[in-house]
């Protein structure tokens, strides 16, 4: 018999939410233990709110019918903060592109939001993990750090076996370098987590004032502009967070909407036509199959530092 939830749900927008959608971008690969889609599109995600770890399953019922379940001690505050993760402070319907494979997207990608964790640090650790290297290097090294370092999901509980709550601050501060190493991750990023993990607390309590959240990441060395959008568009809720240097971002823009690809300097000015809406364009073509290529010739795979 399923031990029934500490906090449940129950949301009914007057607006369309597609759960797994909004939350794809918080998955770090398909092995990630943090988050898990059934085959019946139920959604399931294991995080470390201030109050605690708390495993919660979401049903879609329709895209203006939710139900959520939440288990462990962190259920409470996860109850509290689930709607804005779901991007009930986004505004899509603002957004009005001219040009017709975006307005294309926004048309078969309803309920598409951008969602706003308030949890800063755990956006920050996966965001640095990705710097420089392979997406599927950076999804190895998380997900074998969180596996080794992580703990099960809250019990008792229904969570899917293998579920992990990722590591507190504390815990990433203490991880041996050859940990580090195993996972595929160098020296400057590892410095990098474990510096952002030291101010922790301070981060999360920003994220209520995104442009405060903004200056602190600014402040910590090994976080430029694109880690940032990273953590803005995951744990802030910012539609308009560009990733500026992303290496495959001007061929995508470009080839998708202009028919070339666009040089590193042109990508910043060619965006301005979509502020206060750049990070959805991003989320719009990535979402897009075959609207442009995703990469360039695939840079060499890291393989585990020994």
């Amino acid at each position: 018999m399923e031990q029934p939830p500490d906090r449940t749900v129950h949301w009914q927008p007057d607006f369309p939410v597609n759960a797994r959608l909004t939350l794809a971008s918080l998955r770090h690969g398909a092995h990630d233990p943090a988050h898990r889609v059934e085959p019946d599109g139920t959604l399931w995600r294991a995080a470390l709110t201030a109050t605690g770890p708390v495993t919660y399953r979401i049903r879609q019922q329709r895209l203006d019918d939710l139900l959520i379940q939440a288990w462990g001690p962190g259920a409470a505050e996860l109850a509290e903060s689930v709607r804005d993760e779901l991007g009930a402070g986004d505004r899509p319907e603002e957004f009005e592109p001219a040009h017709p494979l975006l307005r294309e997207a926004q048309r078969r990608l309803v309920g598409l939001r951008v969602p706003a964790t308030r949890r800063v640090f755990e956006a920050v650790v996966p965001a640095v993990l990705e710097q420089r290297v392979v997406g599927l290097d950076a999804v190895a090294g998380w997900t074998r750090l969180v596996r080794i370092h992580g703990s099960p999901a809250p019990a008792p509980g229904p969570a899917p076996a293998g579920m992990i709550v990722p590591p507190p601050p504390a815990v990433w501060q203490r991880i041996p370098s050859w940990d580090w190493r195993q996972a595929g991750i160098d020296l400057q990023r590892s410095r990098t987590v474990t510096l952002a993990a030291r101010h922790a607390a301070r981060l999360d309590r920003a994220a209520a004032d995104p442009a405060a959240a903004y200056r602190l990441l600014a402040a910590l060395p090994g976080i430029g502009a694109w880690t940032a959008a990273q953590v803005g568009h995951r744990a802030l809720g910012d539609a308009d967070a560009l990733p500026v240097g992303d290496y495959h971002l001007g061929r995508m823009t470009g080839v998708a909407l202009l028919g070339r690809p666009l040089a590193d300097d042109e990508v910043e000015d060619y965006y301005e036509q979509w502020r206060p809406h750049r990070y959805r364009v991003v989320r719009l073509l990535e979402l897009t199959p075959g609207a442009a290529p995703r990469r360039a010739p695939r840079a060499p795979r890291n393989r585990p530092l020994r």
